[in-house]
């Protein structure tokens, strides 16, 4: 049995003005900690904070971080990485930088990819977009638990990761300043965990047995509420089915009235975006009507 809890060292620690923050440094002991220190402590926001998105935002992952941090997990899953906690250094930079202001869109991801924001902490975040384009750079630490072949080497990384170089390429190319694009849109990760298999095999939560993966999806789906809450976003984009299919149930089942759709999935294991993913995502965002938006 993965004790998830126990896999991390370097995680947000410290509480003020009702926000939890993470110190620019790694903290040495493990999650299970019995210690206060050894603790991500989440407190209730304060109205002040609350009104600013990124706040709002942030104060949503935290909490989801305590709650991932009780789930177990079993065979096939050998390793969990969170980089909301080790890389959480870069992940605040990119929040705090990019959602200063609502938000029109949502742009949804399933999971973070090996050689994305498992390395960087942003979403879809090929590491050379994140340092050029985002201009986002930070201190990434290491899962205590780390597989060989799935090391950690943060904006070191020399592997691109396919998904997240197209994803962001196609944006600058459409917007040209990181700020169009931000100006109306965000990116987020439904759920935060990497998890592999015994070989280093990348399992995503579909991959997991039906239990652990309705428990992970749930607490992934009130996370999600709470964000779109957050960022006040009229429209959530999956990229891919499976996003945009948890994004229904889970704003449906709150009564969030939101619109929901879909882009293709930038991932290399689909055979239609290898043959020109650009020229259908602008298809369909302009379908959507969500592309004055990314040029004005």
């Amino acid at each position: 049995m993965k004790d998830f809890g126990a896999t991390h060292h370097c995680r947000p620690l410290f509480v003020y003005g009702g926000l939890c923050c993470c110190p620019n440094h790694c903290h040495p002991g493990g999650g299970s900690s019995s210690g206060e220190e050894g603790r991500m402590a989440a407190q209730p926001c304060t109205d002040q904070y609350m009104e600013n998105p990124a706040n709002g935002f942030l104060q949503a992952e935290l909490e989801l971080n305590l709650r991932l941090g009780n789930l177990r997990f079993q065979d096939p899953v050998k390793y969990v990485y969170n980089p909301l906690l080790y890389a959480w250094d870069p992940h605040e930079k990119y929040v705090r930088t990019y959602c200063q202001s609502r938000k029109e869109v949502l742009f949804l991801g399933m999971n973070p990819g090996p050689f994305g924001m498992a390395q960087t902490g942003v979403p879809f975040g090929e590491v050379k977009h994140v340092r050029d384009w985002l201009q986002i750079v930070g201190k990434v630490c290491k899962p205590e638990v780390e597989h060989p072949k799935r090391p950690i080497r943060g904006f070191d990384c020399p592997n691109s990761e396919v998904s997240g170089a197209r994803f962001w390429s196609f944006f600058k190319s459409i917007c040209g300043q990181p700020e169009t694009f931000f100006k109306h849109c965000f990116v987020h990760n439904h759920c935060p965990l990497i998890f592999m298999n015994q070989s280093g095999k990348n399992l995503t939560p579909t991959d997991l047995p039906k239990e652990q993966r309705e428990s992970l999806l749930d607490i992934c789906d009130e996370a999600l509420c709470q964000v779109v809450k957050a960022l006040g976003v009229k429209m959530v984009i999956g990229v891919g089915r499976f996003s945009e299919q948890r994004a229904k149930k889970a704003l449906s089942r709150e009564g969030i009235e939101v619109t929901v759709k879909n882009i293709m999935h930038p991932s290399p294991r689909n055979p239609q975006a290898n043959k020109g993913w650009d020229s259908v995502v602008r298809t369909q965002l302009q379908e959507l009507g969500v592309w004055p938006l990314l040029t004005a």
